[in-house]
């Protein structure tokens, strides 16, 4: 067994160490990367042909933790992992966009990357060291690839830039970015940040980039060491040069003429380049000579041709596909309250882009359970983004959620959630929901812009609005132009996907996919400013539209009201088995919900009118009431005895109103007088300090008839053992185990024995 083992420091004494030829050696490549007690293995395998007439990167990416890596069961009724979670899709995203750049372009055999957490502990997150376990595996192996490449995680942290941030820092800190780069180039930045500037998001890119060349070197030496610098001989592409030049020397002045003449509308720029291609097709062949074959061979070399005469024209002419200026946004349109019967909603338009955005406004009940093997806990507000197949003119099945969507709508859910009101501003749990109704480049960043509408609309207390675009970029040798807004087509024939979000008053969230070596610090500092331009133009029209959040919500919203009661009383309010808590909703119809927080309880009702919140409310404040000697309450009946009555006076609180506290005039018998379900009026006139038991009066509260004098009277019957209170002046006779005359002025209860009351 050959292991090879490479170390290297953080810079700061934390230690990463990647080791190959122990697991998996039958992948094609396989290594184990390890911080602290965190532990990755990523494997590769590719398969050594390629289908007919492909002529892309069959890539896939997976990402799994393994509940047994933190010492957990996985949920669930089967007990086992299951289908990725969103957080996995989202770290399988990361690794995949700093990976795809980097293989060759006319490499097309299908490549499978897993990477599984096999061990890890709370304070160092999987995601930092995804990328560079794959690279690693990789790096190993026979399969060609143009790395090595790697990632960190970088935050900006009490002034400083830290790398790999332990989990207990990283939401303090005022940036949270994944960084993906080779030794020379920066290839994927993804993350979240606090309205920071430009000029921080700069510069911790450029310290992310310094940590890692240092990974990148350790790889290199590692492929070195696992003597695996010469790669597999491969040929997946079948070439007729002579047909490659044929069609460029056609179409290439006609797609640059073409591109100059600035169509706006998507679907007539297609039909057009369409038509310069059929063109070709129709001057040199026949059905019979047109074989699969060349067909396939045409497609690619137009595709190419087409691909360097638009970005020759951009650069030259400084105009854009649609006619625009390179700064310049396309038009745009927004409304709010389009959906009468939603919380909020909004539709917003930029160009052929549109998002029509709802919001849904819950409780804590409706909170995501997050349950992974290494992030869990709950999350008050969800941001959804769908892309359905008309967005584009496409016939295409619903088959559920696809990764691209997970990762656009994350995005946005980052770009938001830093503006949100604390949940004591805003008890509710939130739901944005995005449906891509258009689509043409930048529909994640009109999510956003959308979903910060919707927000305002439902009377969410937002801080600042939000607004995101997108930023391209085309050069070739030292000619470079900076595109604001792009275009699905400039997306797709550019050189980076630069997406910035954020207020007036800094970044909020980004993500960054770059496919050109070389590119200048100077060059990502333009597209930073203008997108910071951008953004402000887009805010003054969502300003425009709704200038702030609504005073209040509509009148169909749950209302919350949020209390605070002592943790002693929590279980007073669930009660045995949530009988009292489920009493309380179902008779007031409103959800009731508490937390435990420290040394209070937190209890949050909610129901969609006031009078139900205000019963809900009034009933708890009740149970959590602390009765006192001379506070007046209207009391239900429970039972009749021959002393007396037991009263309800509060939520599960009762005492007894001795049959001489009924009135002032003598009461033989409560029959006939009262009946079980009466309220009556009561005071509290004893609380025994003994055993908690209450004595409660009717008559105290009735006027004194004047001349009243109290008369003494022989006791009534009593239970077993009873020896309740009696009325001032009674000293009639006693039954056995009464023990003599009182004090003058003693009326308290006495147990059997003379001391005190007791109740059976």
């Amino acid at each position: 067994m050959n292991i090879i083992t490479k170390k290297f420091d953080l810079g700061d004494g934390r230690m990463i160490e990647i080791e190959t030829g122990k697991l998996a050696k039958q992948a094609d490549g396989s290594a184990v990367v390890r911080m602290n007690d965190t532990m990755l293995l990523a494997t590769v395998c590719s398969k050594k042909e390629v289908g007919e007439f492909v002529d892309f990167m069959p890539l896939t990416v997976d990402y799994q933790e393994k509940y047994a890596a933190m010492g957990k069961f996985p949920g669930g009724f089967f007990k086992r992992e299951a289908r990725p979670s969103e957080h996995e899709i989202l770290i399988a995203r990361l690794v995949d966009r700093a990976l795809r750049p980097l293989f060759p372009d006319n490499f097309h055999a299908e490549v499978q990357v897993q990477i599984t957490l096999i061990s890890g502990d709370k304070d160092t997150m999987p995601d930092q060291l995804a990328a560079l376990a794959a690279a690693s595996a990789l790096a190993v192996s026979d399969i060609p690839f143009n790395g090595p490449v790697s990632e960190v995680r970088v935050s900006y942290l009490d002034g400083k830039y830290v790398i790999n941030t332990p989990l207990q820092d990283i939401e303090r800190a005022d940036l949270d970015l994944i960084v993906a780069a080779t030794e020379e180039n920066i290839m994927m930045v993804e993350g979240e940040m606090k309205e920071v500037s430009e000029d921080v998001m700069l510069n911790a890119l450029k310290a992310a980039h310094e940590a890692i060349k240092i990974q990148c070197r350790a790889i290199a030496e590692l492929t070195v060491e696992a003597g695996k610098t010469e790669k597999r001989e491969y040929c997946h592409e079948v070439n007729d040069e002579e047909l490659r030049q044929r069609v460029r020397d056609a179409v290439y002045q006609k797609c640059y003429d073409f591109s100059k003449q600035g169509i706006a509308n998507k679907h007539q720029r297609e039909e057009g380049f369409a038509a310069i291609k059929q063109e070709f097709v129709d001057a040199n062949y026949t059905e019979e000579t047109l074989t699969d074959e060349i067909k396939f061979m045409i497609d690619r070399y137009y595709h190419d041709t087409e691909r360097e005469a638009m970005r020759d024209m951009v650069l030259a002419e400084r105009t854009r596909l649609d006619g625009r200026q390179l700064e310049e946004i396309r038009p745009l349109w927004s409304e709010v309250s389009y959906l009468p019967s939603a919380h909020g909603s909004a539709i917003f338009t930029r160009g052929e882009t549109q998002s029509l955005s709802t919001v849904t406004l819950g409780t804590k009940l409706d909170e995501q359970m997050i349950d992974g093997a290494v992030v869990e806990g709950t999350r008050r507000f969800l941001l959804h983004y769908n892309f359905p197949g008309f967005a584009t003119g496409e016939v295409k099945g619903n088959r559920g959620l696809s990764r691209r969507e997970v990762g656009h709508g994350h995005l946005a859910w980052r770009a938001l959630k830093e503006v949100l009101p604390t949940e004591t501003e805003c008890p509710y749990t939130v739901r944005v929901v995005s449906d891509i109704l258009e689509s043409n480049g930048s529909s994640s960043m009109a999510t956003v812009c959308a979903g910060c509408l919707a927000l305002m609309d439902a009377g969410v207390k937002i801080r600042k609005p939000v607004a995101g675009i997108a930023m391209g970029l085309i050069s070739k040798g030292d000619k470079w132009a900076v595109l604001s807004d792009i275009l699905g087509d400039e997306d797709h024939l550019g050189d980076m996907d630069f997406k910035v979000c954020g207020t007036r008053d800094g970044i909020t969230a980004c993500q960054m996919d770059i496919k050109v070596d070389g590119l200048s610090y100077d060059v990502l500092a333009k597209a930073l400013e203008q997108a910071r331009q951008g953004r402000l133009h887009i805010l003054d029209h969502i300003q425009s539209t709704i200038a702030e959040p609504r005073e209040d919500y509509k009148p169909f919203v749950p209302r919350i009201v949020q209390i605070e009661i002592p943790k002693d009383f929590i279980g007073a309010v669930i009660g045995k088995g949530g009988e009292v808590i489920q009493k309380i909703q179902r008779e007031t119809n409103s959800i009731v919900n508490i937390e435990e927080k420290g040394d209070l309880g937190v209890v949050d009702i909610a129901a969609v009118d006031k009078a139900s919140i205000d019963a809900a409310l009034k009933w708890i404040k009740d149970i959590c009431t602390v009765p006192e000697v001379g506070q007046v309450y209207d009391a239900k009946v429970v039972s009749i005895v021959e002393f007396g009555a037991f009263l309800e006076f509060l939520p599960g609180k009762e005492g007894l109103m001795h049959i001489s506290e009924y009135d002032y005039a003598r009461t033989e018998t409560l029959e006939g007088l009262i009946n079980v379900g009466d309220m009556i009026q009561v005071k509290i006139i004893a609380i025994d300090e003994k055993n908690g038991k209450l004595k409660l009066s009717r008559k105290a509260l009735l006027p004194k008839p004047e001349g009243y004098v109290e008369e003494e009277r022989p006791r009534g019957p009593r239970r077993d053992g009873d020896h309740g209170p009696r009325r001032d002046g009674d000293r009639g006779p006693r039954r056995d185990g009464d023990h003599g005359p009182r004090r003058d002025g003693d009326h308290s209860p006495r147990r059997s024995g003379g001391n005190g009351e007791r109740r059976h």
